[in-house]
C-alpha cells in the first residue's frame, strides 16, 4: 500500500468515527417504552474496530514518515517544516494587512500614521517564503505517492 492511499484511509477512518460519535449520541436517549433507531452495542463495537485500524495506520503511517528521506530530511521533518512555514506565513500577512492598513485623516490637523516597516519587502519575503511552501509541500506530495507503507 502507498503511503497516499494510507492517508486518504485514514481521513475516512476520522469521518468514519465523527460520524459513529454522532449516531451514538443520537441513540443514547430514548423514551420509555422505546427501542433507540440503532443499537448502541453494535455502534461501539464498529466504533472499536474503525478506531484499532486507525490505530494500526497511525502508526505505520508515523513510522513510514521518520523512516522515508528525501534530500537529506525525512518525511516528518518535511511536514514540520511545512507546517512552520504555514504558520509564520500566516503571521506575517496578517503583520502585512495590519502595516499596510492606510488611516485616513480628515483634516490635515490630525496624526499621521505610518507603518513601522517596508511593506513592500517583507512583501516579497512571504512571496518567497509562499513558494517554498508549494515546494516543499508538492515533494511531500510525491513522497507520498511513491512510497511504500512500512
Amino acid at each position: 500500500m502507498k503511503l497516499a492511499t494510507a492517508l486518504t484511509e485514514r481521513a475516512d477512518l476520522q469521518r468514519k468515527m465523527a460520524e459513529l460519535g454522532n449516531r451514538l449520541n443520537q441513540n443514547a436517549k430514548v423514551q420509555e417504552g422505546e427501542e433507540p433507531a440503532e443499537a448502541p452495542e453494535e455502534l461501539m463495537a464498529e466504533l472499536d474496530r474503525v478506531v484499532g485500524r486507525m490505530e494500526e495506520l497511525i502508526a505505520r503511517i508515523n513510522l513510514t514518515n521518520s523512516s522515508t528521506v528525501c534530500g537529506g530530511k525525512s518525511i516528518t521533518e518535511l511536514l514540520a517544516h511545512r507546517d512552520c512555514l504555514k504558520s509564520r506565513i500566516q503571521v506575517m500577512r496578517d503583520f502585512l494587512d495590519s502595516a499596510s492598513n492606510r488611516v485616513r485623516r480628515t483634516t490635515h490637523s490630525e496624526i499621521r500614521i505610518k507603518s513601522t516597516v517596508p511593506v513592500s519587502e517583507i512583501q516579497k519575503e512571504v512571496d518567497a517564503l509562499s513558494k517554498e511552501l508549494r515546494e516543499c509541500d508538492e515533494r511531500i506530495q510525491e513522497l507520498n505517492w511513491i512510497t511504500e507503507l512500512c
